[in-house]
Formats: C-alpha cells, sequence, structure tokens
C-alpha cells in the first residue's frame, strides 16, 4: 500500500498528488512514468512522474479525471492509500549534446512537459517553454514554467489568459525569428503534437513527442501500447515514450485511442452516479 502524503487541485479536472514511494522516488527520471492501482479491484492506469523528492522518498503524480479510475482517485485524500505504485517504467528523456530547448505543452500534458523543462535547466540547457490551455480556468503550472524557462508564452484557445491561439503561432515565430534550437519536445493531445510536427519540419528542427497510448502492463507484454514509427511497430510502454515526431504515424493513434471512448464515457457516468448514492 502507499499513502498519499498531499492532495491538491490545479484546477476543477486536475489533481496533483505526491505518494510516497521511496523505492520510485529514488530512480525516476523525467519523460519516465508508473502504474498504479487505486484499490484491489481496480485497473492499471499509466501516469507520468511529474516530479520527485528523494528526501522524502515522495513521487508526484498530475492527473486528470475523465473516467471511473481517475475519479475513484480524486475520491482519496491526504492519509489514504492506494494499492499499487509501479516504476519508474519507459525511457528517461534524452538530454546528450542539447544546449537549447524549446518544450510545448498542451492541457495536463503540461504536468509531463514541466519535469523535462525542469532536467534540462537543471543540466544548463537554455529552456523556451510554450504552454497551451482552453482556456484561463484550466491554466496549471504557470508560475513553475516561468521559474525553469528563460522565455515562456503562454496560450489559450479564447484569449481569457495569456495569448490567444494555438502553441504553434508562437513556436514558428520564434523559429522563423532566428531562435536556432538543438530540439523542440512536444507533449500534450495527439493533434497538438501532430501540429508541432508539422510546424517544426519545414525547419528541419528535430522534434520529440511524448506518447500516451493505451496502456495495459507497462512491460511490452500486452502490445496495447502499440504505435507506428518510422514504418515499424513500437511499444511506448518500453521503447519510449518519447519517439522522434516526424516518424510518427500520428493518424493511426488517434484512430487507436478514441477506440474505447463510448467505454470511458460508461464508467465515468457509472462512477458519478456511485459517488452520488454514497453522499447520499
Amino acid at each position: 500500500m502507499y499513502k498519499i502524503l498531499t492532495k491538491r487541485e490545479l484546477n476543477p479536472t486536475v489533481t496533483l498528488m505526491e505518494i510516497e514511494a521511496p523505492l520510485v522516488a529514488n530512480k525516476a527520471q523525467a519523460g519516465q512514468f508508473i502504474i498504479l492501482r487505486v484499490d484491489e479491484d481496480g485497473e492499471r492506469i499509466p501516469l507520468t512522474v511529474a516530479g520527485c523528492d528523494r528526501a522524502r522518498g515522495a513521487v508526484t503524480i498530475i492527473f486528470q479525471i475523465v473516467g471511473g479510475t481517475t475519479m475513484a482517485l480524486n475520491a482519496k485524500g491526504e492519509g489514504d492509500y492506494i494499492e499499487d505504485f509501479v516504476g519508474p517504467l519507459g525511457v528517461a528523456t534524452k538530454t546528450d549534446g542539447i544546449k537549447k530547448v524549446c518544450v510545448v505543452g498542451g492541457g495536463v500534458g503540461c504536468a509531463i512537459a514541466l519535469p523535462v523543462a525542469r532536467r534540462f535547466k537543471e543540466l544548463g540547457a537554455e529552456v523556451h517553454s510554450i504552454i497551451g490551455f482552453r482556456n484561463k480556468d484550466l491554466v496549471i503550472l504557470e508560475d513553475e514554467f516561468r521559474a525553469c524557462s528563460e522565455k515562456l508564452e503562454v496560450m489559450t484557445d479564447d484569449g481569457s489568459h495569456g495569448k490567444k491561439g494555438v502553441v504553434t503561432a508562437p513556436l514558428k515565430e520564434w523559429i522563423e525569428s532566428g531562435e536556432n534550437y538543438d530540439e523542440v519536445i512536444a507533449i500534450g493531445p495527439l493533434i497538438m503534437m501532430k501540429f508541432v510536427v508539422a510546424t517544426t519540419k519545414p525547419f528541419n528542427v528535430p522534434t520529440t513527442v511524448s506518447m500516451n497510448p493505451i496502456m495495459i502492463d507497462g512491460t511490452g507484454m500486452c502490445g496495447g501500447c502499440r504505435l507506428t514509427v518510422g514504418g515499424k511497430t513500437k511499444f511506448a510502454c518500453v521503447d519510449g515514450p518519447d519517439f522522434n515526431g516526424f516518424e510518427v504515424d500520428f493518424d493511426e493513434a488517434m484512430a487507436r485511442s478514441s477506440a474505447y471512448a463510448d467505454f470511458e464515457r460508461h464508467e465515468r457516468e457509472r462512477g458519478c452516479n456511485l459517488f452520488k448514492k454514497e453522499a447520499n
């Protein structure tokens, strides 16, 4: 069992938790993830390691409340326990030789992008960041990104905070103005990452994307997280989650990601009804 040390609401649909897991905290690196179960009968879900406090043995996770499992997790409070917390899994983000990087985060993907930006900052790289959200009420981690970025642009679809528009607008503007990035790293919705790649490819700027497909065991056994990268089948859990964005088949990935949309909606509705009954 793993104790929830802290819990904080980042916005109405996104929650931050610190979990007591010293063995994971001691080894986890930026870009890696864990798989957890809320209770003995729960499903396994992957969540990226958003940060580690090795001295306290604490691992930070940030999750969006989108289905039955994340609703159950969000119902837990400080001092409560979750059943399983396995990791670190996946390959850490590659940082060798990168002196100047642009990190692009979208929505809850910013929780994954932040430890990456922080790691590059720790290594002495120049970090530029762009983070995008639908509106001001959904903005998360702005101050944290500002603290580790020499340059930061915040974008919202409706212009209610930062600048109005999509994350690719400032990215293209910066590249065209002469910012020579060793790498662009995009983390967020598949459609966002697809258009980031479409923006950087004409300029031949190396671009890494973090893929988060359907995943079950996290060890490459089930094949649920398979992707087509460079015409070959890859598994996000053991080969990734980071991949060369120029080689990812985004259309295939988007089609696969929507396969269980109806099931997830049903589980969310079931969870809502369950919590209502318990409240009564």
